[in-house]
């Protein structure tokens, strides 16, 4: 009896503290409910009053891709891949200096420009108050400001500042004519690939890479430019720590194919002025955002004889979905026999190549890696379209008209 009291007892003050607990419960989660109805009703009218720029950047903060209305949009953008080798002409803003020369002068070797304090990267931009364009708009300057023993006046352009010095030109002894210890450059040319044209606008996108002067190393500031048509004449391939290159040619005289506006990061943009050569693809594309990009097989177009367009297999090795504008975000293998027999893989010249995944425009050949020609790096076509001026959303495109 006692056992069987003592296990009533016991089952008794189990039952009471279930029940105590089942009341404080059932306390505690309304009062959490009544907490969290209070926190929503400050919380939710202020999500609900975003803009639609806010939530997306909410969506894109927590990881998500953006909203379906908007990657619609982008996805109905449509464009035709290129691949033909063109010939790139740049104007710079003003002259660019890119070296300091010595000057056999009466009172010794020396550099009129580099004691100016004139540095290899500057742009010479103004001399007396008189805008510069080309090299020819200097000589006379010079001359004139030799004779009368007088400095020029001279605003050079250094990264984004102006700069204001005095240049004392010399006298060289041995040409009897006065300089002023700098060399200088007006425009540059090469060669690139283009990537894409924009039916409606015909607006392009050529390299997938900025163009840098070569000696300087540093971006051209362009102040205007032309593409031409370029043909494919040889190929040095590619071997490991040695770069290939292809090898074209144009002449300068040739008819101007479209304009240069815009020397960025992710290339060269402008507005195409007719078809590239007849060989251009008539059917336009969709594009892909880096979030769709999936690794695996995909195409690139490029030229390597003569003007002919041809499709070549590589592997998306590697891609990273971008919340914002980046130059590298793929890397590719080429896995195409016929390329590798005949280029070893990527090489000089073939930035800008379009590449073509599941039927889309996912990007360009922008860099080869230089231990291993086969690989190298791609940039998104979003970021590409996006510096053309190609609306990549409805909002955008009423609000640029």
């Amino acid at each position: 009896m006692n056992k069987y009291r003592s296990h009533t007892i016991t089952g008794g003050i189990l039952l009471v503290s279930f029940v105590v607990c089942l009341i404080i419960s059932s306390f505690m989660n309304s009062a959490h409910a009544a907490g969290m109805s209070h926190l929503q009703k400050e919380n939710v009218p202020s999500a609900a009053n975003l803009t639609l720029n806010e939530k997306t950047k909410l969506l894109q903060l927590a990881g998500f891709p953006e909203d379906n209305e908007k990657a619609a949009a982008i996805r109905n953008i449509r464009v035709i891949p290129g691949g033909q080798s063109i010939g790139i002409k740049l104007n710079t803003f003003g002259v660019l200096v890119v070296g300091h020369h010595l000057i056999d002068a009466s009172g010794g070797k020396l550099s009129p420009g580099e004691k100016a304090g004139i540095r290899v990267g500057d742009m010479i931009v103004e001399i007396n108050g008189k805008k510069i364009e080309k090299m020819q708009d200097i000589s006379q300057f010079v001359q004139q400001a030799g004779k009368e023993a007088e400095p020029l006046q001279v605003t050079i352009r250094r990264n984004a500042k102006m700069v204001r010095t005095e240049l004392q030109p010399l006298k060289d002894e041995k040409e009897q004519s006065y300089k002023i210890g700098l060399y200088i450059r007006d425009s540059a040319s090469g060669i690139g690939t283009l990537t894409f044209v924009e039916p409606e606008s015909g607006k392009y996108g050529a390299l997938g890479h900025v163009i840098a002067d070569a000696d300087t190393k540093k971006p051209i500031i362009v102040q205007g430019g032309e593409i031409v048509k370029s043909k494919v004449t040889s190929i040095e391939k590619g071997r490991n720590g040695n770069p290939g290159e292809k090898l074209a040619q144009f002449s300068a005289g040739q008819k101007k194919l479209g304009d240069i506006k815009r020397n960025s990061p992710y290339g060269i943009f402008g507005q195409l002025n007719e078809p590239i050569s007849g060989n251009m693809k008539k059917e336009s594309y969709p594009v892909a955002l880096s979030h769709e990009v999936k690794e695996g097989p995909a195409k690139i177009l490029t030229v390597i004889d003569g003007e002919k367009v041809e499709s070549y297999d590589v592997e998306i090795v590697s891609t990273i979905p971008q919340k914002y504008p980046a130059t590298k975000g793929m890397v590719l293998k080429v896995t195409d026999k016929r390329l590798l027999d005949k280029t070893g893989g990527i090489v000089q010249g073939m930035s800008g190549s379009p590449i073509i995944q599941n039927g889309k425009v996912i990007g360009a050949v922008t860099h080869v890696f230089v231990n291993d020609p086969t690989s190298g790096y791609g940039v998104h076509i979003e970021w590409m379209l996006n510096e053309a001026g190609v609306s990549l959303t409805e909002t955008e495109q009423r609000e640029a008209s």
